[in-house]
């Protein structure tokens, strides 16, 4: 019995003591809450590997500023003689044409309807199909008559004649985008607002793994890309990329083969073409190398890639084909 009482004594010392180990346990946990000071997780931001290097490699690339968009892109489509509004409204209207067109057609356009007065006002008093015929052939040339039309007369209702000065006016314009607008604001209004994201930015951000997952849009791309790239160096982000998917990275098989980055894009060589490139054109140009980007307009696609090297010659590349024929004419022989 006292076995037992003993042993009910010891069992309820247990308990006791369990207990106070759980109290002790749950009064350590409100301390811990209340004094201790948590410092917050730091998380470090999210940047692709070698993105600064690719970007030197482009910019020596496109050190030349010789691809359509530097010699026809909207900075170049506006009278620089006009009253500030009306090159403001000038760089608006060449941003609006270019939408699904190329710079040469949309250079030719603008040309025309500056001849013929690109002003709010010319614009609203021009008929639909002089418009037509002035704009014509810009992708979507019968839409974007109206988008001018409905535009112009917003701004002139709206605005005084000028464009908007914020990204949030401009959007709500007929015929305006994000991507035209971040663009108007950065060369009409010298305001860096965003990124301007085009197909080529578009295309070329998600090939060289410059974004967290792969995105699906030009818009997607433009909130991924301002994530982690440094606010600096967003304004010459859509000049740099889209000379550089004019010239190189092209839509349709990339001359990957000739591209400085070539070693480090994740999408290099995936869709090249299977053919070896020109004679003349260097198979893997030297990072210390001077070259230059030549483009041509007058052919069929409007735009004729080609590399020189300024170092010297380059010799023409053998096929593997070739080469074999060649040793087994001298065995022969």
């Amino acid at each position: 019995l006292c076995g037992a009482e003993g042993g009910g004594g010891g069992g309820q010392g247990l308990s006791e003591a369990g207990d106070h180990r759980s109290s002790r346990r749950r009064q350590m946990k409100v301390e811990y809450d209340k004094d201790e000071v948590v410092s917050p997780v730091k998380t470090e931001q999210w940047e692709p590997l070698d993105w600064r290097k690719q970007l030197g490699l482009i910019h020596e690339m496109r050190s030349g500023r010789d691809a359509p968009v530097d010699n026809m892109g909207a900075e170049k489509c506006y009278d620089t003689e006009a009253p500030a509004h009306v090159k403001r409204f000038q760089v608006l209207v060449s941003l609006m044409l270019s939408s699904q067109t190329k710079d040469q057609v949309t250079a030719a356009a603008m040309q025309k309807l500056r001849a013929h007065g690109c002003t709010v006002e010319n614009i609203l008093n021009t008929d639909d199909e002089t418009l037509g015929k002035l704009i014509y052939p810009v992708g979507f040339w019968r839409n974007k008559v109206k988008y001018l039309k409905l535009t112009s007369a917003m701004l002139r209702n709206e605005f005084g004649g000028d464009i908007p000065n914020s990204v949030e006016g401009l959007v709500h314009l007929p015929g305006v985008g994000p991507k035209m607008a971040h663009l108007a604001m950065s060369i009409a209004w010298d305001q860096v607002s965003g990124i301007g994201v085009d197909t080529h930015v578009h295309r070329i951000s998600n090939r060289l793994g410059w974004l967290r997952k792969p995105t699906k849009s030009p818009e997607e791309t433009r909130k991924a890309l301002e994530e982690w790239l440094p606010r600096e160096l967003w304004r010459e982000t859509n000049w740099l990329l889209v000379g550089f998917g004019q010239q190189v990275c092209l839509p349709v098989n990339p001359l990957c083969s000739v591209c400085l980055n070539q070693h480090s894009c994740p999408s290099a060589h995936k869709n090249s073409p299977t053919k070896r490139p020109k004679a003349g054109l260097p198979r893997s140009p030297s990072p210390v190398s001077t070259w230059k980007i030549k483009t041509e307009p007058g052919n069929k696609s409007a735009v004729k890639d080609e590399m020189t090297n300024e170092g010297g010659a380059v010799p023409t590349p053998v096929s593997p084909t070739k080469q074999r024929r060649r040793r087994k004419t001298k065995v022969n022989g």
